[in-house]
């Protein structure tokens, strides 16, 4: 029987495990990734693991999200992931340089490697043939340590593209479509392949769209075939000779498959407050508009960049609009200040911003009260632009340039011929934004920095035998880490200070929340279905561990999410029958009575309403591996342990 692209992948890297659906395998990991959100964490983990030098074929950390510096914390934050990138032999992305997926894409991954990353959307790296996963910080320590990196061995659906994109249709419509087939809950549990004739008419910028936004359907990863088009662009980045064929056997088996008709798509939206919450652009025209954001490491590239200055030239923007537009690296940026593209996004009146993650992740242009902001972003949860009754519709660059010149919804069909964009033979290389580490010999005499913002990783212990405590907060359906851990220039400074941190925690859903959990030192959380879904941020683990949450009981979880909740040793938990959530009521008394004796059996769980006067079942969704590490308070300890 033949085998997908993701298989063969994670058949050449496979160190654990037997290549079964829902068995755990472990993964040897060639590159991992950090930004300065999550990467003064994984360093100081990594730190704490007593490792001199990583061992990972190419580690790199990036300068992308906290680069607002309103005060010292995020300067101080540079500086010390700066020092331990020389020590440590870690290459170093300097402020500037670019989003780190699209940096990536550019000049780092290689088709057939692995790759993961503090960040969810790295499944960007999909786009060239990467098997690229998103990972909390802990795991992507751990991996650059030398250690395998552990996933449930997951099922394989494939996406068969035929046909052509129509004018001014693009790859943001495409996935915005699967999303909305699909659904935020769709990918779990899978790698999404992408296939068929229409494959070949996609440029790999298009193809890093469609894999970026696969993060937002819950799957493991997306994946392109890597192809004629992938070595014409690593060709023009100076990096040909990484290039090798991927593509799946004409037997391979699926486990699932769904066809999109490419010539029949047109221009799409998500709206407020899902990505997967979709519209088609013509169901919206009209509609007021108050600002357009362009950029992220969806929608951040050459190919896109250029589409938006062919749109805006010789134009204005709507005396009602702000539009902000930011290039997705510094090669995007220094090519289209040569070639006179700039230039006509600054004449069209556009706010040109610095290649980072800027608004996506609400540092800065945060939308008027109540306005409405049109995005080529990838996420529109509640809060998550800065402006709390803001509402984000998630857009095509082309969308999104077309409504900011007319001041409402605008389909892009609308504005004529299109304009034809080509891909470079040749793009700007400069990598003087990389700063290579230090020899091992000169590593030696680096001082790694730190500034009095950088606490340490929140202690630990192993599982006490049973739990007693208060339901300290009850969620709903589709609870994200913004929901848990928001973001935004208020908050993200303090991303390497759990203490402070923890004054934020839930306080979108319960402002009360971080005050009530303080008050009575440990609690469970209850929720809903595909709790933590979004961000890979651990802090949406390690806060509710500083502040003594114990255990969260769900309906189901999301990938990324509940791997971290075990990584920092608290229990995850699913209801075995959904109808005992509506039982239990906030600030119930709940009790389990022999938890980690059922952890160490792989047995039910047992969950008693102490206030209700109830008794129900839960299941623990944990492998063998983590079972252990639950026991022992999670991966940290585990790591120390089996090292010793």
């Amino acid at each position: 029987m033949g085998m997908t692209i993701a298989q063969k992948i994670i058949r050449d890297h496979l160190v654990s495990g037997e290549m079964t659906v829902g068995s755990d395998i472990g993964l040897k990991i060639d590159q991992t990734l950090t930004q300065d959100a999550t990467g003064t964490m994984a360093y100081l983990e990594f730190e704490a693991m007593g490792m001199d030098r990583v061992k990972t074929e190419k580690s790199v950390a990036y300068i992308d999200h906290n680069t607002l510096q309103t005060g010292f914390e995020n300067a101080d934050d540079h500086r010390f992931i700066q020092s331990v990138a020389k020590k440590h032999g870690i290459w170093f992305s300097r402020p500037g340089n670019g989003i780190c997926h699209q940096v990536h894409l550019e000049r780092f991954g290689i088709p057939g490697k692995t790759l993961i990353g503090s960040d969810s959307h790295t499944p960007t790296g999909g786009g060239i043939g990467m098997l690229a996963i998103g990972a909390g910080g802990l795991d992507v320590a751990v991996a650059m340590s030398g250690g395998a990196y552990h996933i449930t061995m997951p099922k394989m659906l494939r996406v068969n593209l035929t046909g052509k994109l129509p004018a001014w249709v693009s790859a943001k419509d495409i996935i915005l479509k699967v999303l909305q087939k699909l659904t935020v809950k769709g990918g779990v549990g899978k790698i999404v392949e992408y296939a068929g004739d229409g494959v070949a008419t996609l440029t790999v910028p298009e193809r890093a769209t469609i894999t970026n936004m696969g993060a937002e359907l819950g799957a493991t990863t997306s994946i392109f075939p890597s192809d004629e088009v992938t070595r014409e662009f690593l060709s023009a980045q100076g990096r040909e000779n990484v290039w090798k064929p991927l593509a799946s056997d004409p037997d391979a088996v699926y486990d699932e498959e769904i066809t999109i008709d490419l010539s029949s798509l047109e221009p799409m939206a998500a709206c407020p407050n899902s990505p997967d919450n979709v519209k088609t652009v013509h169901e919206l025209a009209g509609m007021k508009i108050d600002q357009v954001c362009i950029g992220s490491c969806t929608n951040s590239s050459y190919r896109d960049m250029m589409r938006v200055a062919s749109i805006l030239k010789d134009k204005t923007v709507a005396e009602s609009v702000s539009l902000a537009i930011a290039p997705g690296s510094k090669q995007v940026y220094n090519m289209l200040a040569k070639n006179g593209a700039l230039g006509d996004m600054i004449g069209a009146g556009a706010r040109v911003l610095e290649c980072a993650c800027g608004p996506c992740i609400g540092m800065g242009q945060a939308p008027n009260s109540s306005g409405i902001s049109l995005r080529t972003f990838n996420r529109n949860f509640l809060g998550r632009s800065g402006t709390a009754d803001g509402k984000i519709y998630l857009v095509s660059p082309e969308t999104a340039a077309a409504s900011a010149l007319a001041g409402v919804m605008t389909d892009p069909r609308t504005l004529g011929k299109e304009v034809e964009i080509s891909m470079p033979n040749s793009f700007l290389i400069n990598d003087n934004m990389v700063i290579p580490p230090a020899s091992p010999e000169e590593a030696k005499d680096v001082k790694v920095l730190r500034g009095p913002n950088i606490k340490p990783f929140p202690v630990t212990t192993a599982l006490e035998s049973s739990i007693e405590a208060k339901a300290l907060l009850k969620v709903g359906d589709n609870i994200t880490t913004d929901h848990i851990m928001p973001a935004g220039a208020k908050i993200l400074p303090y991303r390497s200070n759990i203490p402070r941190l923890s004054d934020f925690c839930f306080t979108v859903c319960d402002k009360e929340f971080p005050e009530r959990a303080r008050k009575y030192g440990k609690g469970i959380i209850i929720g809903g279905q595909n709790y933590g879904q979004g961000s890979s941020r651990e802090h949406a683990a390690l806060v509710p561990l500083y502040l003594g949450i114990k255990a969260v009981l769900v309906k189901s979880f999301a990938r990324i999410h509940c791997a971290n909740l075990v990584n920092a040793g608290i229990v995850p938990l699913t209801f075995e029958d959904e109808n005992d959530y509506d039982r239990i009521d906030q600030m119930d008394n709940l009790s389990l009575p022999n938890i980690s004796e059922e952890i160490r059996d792989g047995q039910t769980v047992t969950v008693k309403d102490e206030t209700k006067g109830f008794t129900f079942h839960a299941k623990a969704p944990l492998t063998d591996r983590q079972r252990s590490m639950i026991l022992v308070g999670g991966l940290l300890n585990y790591t120390k342990q089996q090292a010793k």
